[in-house]
């Protein structure tokens, strides 16, 4: 039997490491794609030839990418976003799709708090200040009695709102499919869009992105926050209208906010973000810690290697149209 062949494009992921090891004890033939191939369509159709399986990262694997790898089977991609693939073209070709959920949601959830207590606080600031030579102590705020919102109460938002709740905070969640078991249980209130963007001091987003909720945080929500409140974003950059956001910072029509995740990137040197006022922006590093990533590549080679021994993988996308946009 051909022996089979499995491109690993992860970009943490690396020869010898434990997912290396634990595709070739499978006699599987593992390949790895250049930092240029990944950036590059001809560069991707090329290292996709006569692949198996591909275990991805965030590069675009797109409707002519995927037709064009008459051999490919499985993509597993580490992590639980798959917005960089076209998994309409992947069902048309047979190809199966699938993700791992919950490895990640620790690492983005202590990030968010982070993030929180930055903008709170002005850490960030307040450190750049003194390396530039000044000493200004501002005021910041206290966590404890402030209200966070959150918006998609996954299993991330769930993290986010135990550690929320037991630092003091009020937390209320927009939720359309919400656990009312975990909300009930917690002391978390269920509230419509509206009502927690107008009463949040701090607003943090958990959800995927999907045409459903693409922009859903426009020049309308932003209007509806308070002129203190702060924005926190680790889900994905297209939920939130970055033009509209720089305005919105611009003038002074926010008390700040935190961005790990970006609509582009990295930030593009003319973005509008890029000099506003009181914004952090980290460079996508929610699920980047050894645990997360360690969790992550077994999993999702745990699945490749399940489908090619004849199994179906535990964390198969559903079709497109059938998917819950709220994580």
């Amino acid at each position: 039997m051909a022996q089979h062949r499995v491109l690993i494009t992860t970009s943490y992921l690396e020869p010898g490491d434990e997912v290396h090891r634990l595709l070739t004890d499978s006699q599987y033939a593992v390949t790895y794609s250049r930092p240029q191939d990944r950036r590059s369509p001809d560069g991707l159709a090329a290292a996709l030839a006569d692949t198996d399986a591909v275990i991805a990262g965030t590069e675009p694997l797109t409707a002519d990418l995927i037709e064009a790898a008459t051999s490919l089977r499985i993509i597993a991609r580490t992590g639980v976003g798959y917005d960089n693939i076209d998994v309409d073209a992947a069902a048309r070709c047979g190809v199966v799709v699938c993700t791992t959920p919950g490895v990640n949601r620790q690492s983005v959830a202590e990030l968010t708090i982070g993030l929180m207590l930055d903008r709170a606080r002005g850490i960030a600031t307040s450190s750049a200040g003194v390396r530039a030579g000044t000493w200004v102590q501002t005021s910041g705020r206290e966590l404890s009695g402030a209200t966070l919102g959150i918006i998609g109460l996954g299993a991330i938002g769930k993290k986010v709102a135990a550690v929320a709740i037991a630092l003091g905070m009020t937390v209320v969640a927009h939720d359309p499919a919400l656990d009312t078991e975990f909300a009930a249980a917690h002391g978390v209130q269920p509230c419509t869009l509206p009502e927690l963007l107008e009463q949040s001091d701090f607003v943090t987003l958990h959800i995927a992105l999907s045409p459903q909720t693409y922009r859903l945080i426009d020049r309308d929500a932003l209007a509806l926050m308070k002129p203190s409140a702060y924005l926190i974003n680790t889900a994905r950059g297209g939920v939130v209208d970055e033009q509209a956001l720089a305005e919105a910072l611009q003038a002074g029509q926010l008390g700040g906010a935190a961005l790990d995740v970006l609509e582009s990137e990295p930030l593009p040197a003319t973005h509008p973000l890029r000099d506003v006022p009181n914004l952090l922006i980290t460079p996508h590093i929610g699920a980047a810690t050894v645990q997360a990533r360690s969790r992550s590549g077994r999993l999702a080679a745990g699945q490749v290697i399940q489908f090619l021994s004849g199994n179906a993988p535990d964390h198969p996308v559903a079709e497109a149209s059938g998917q819950r946009v709220w994580s």
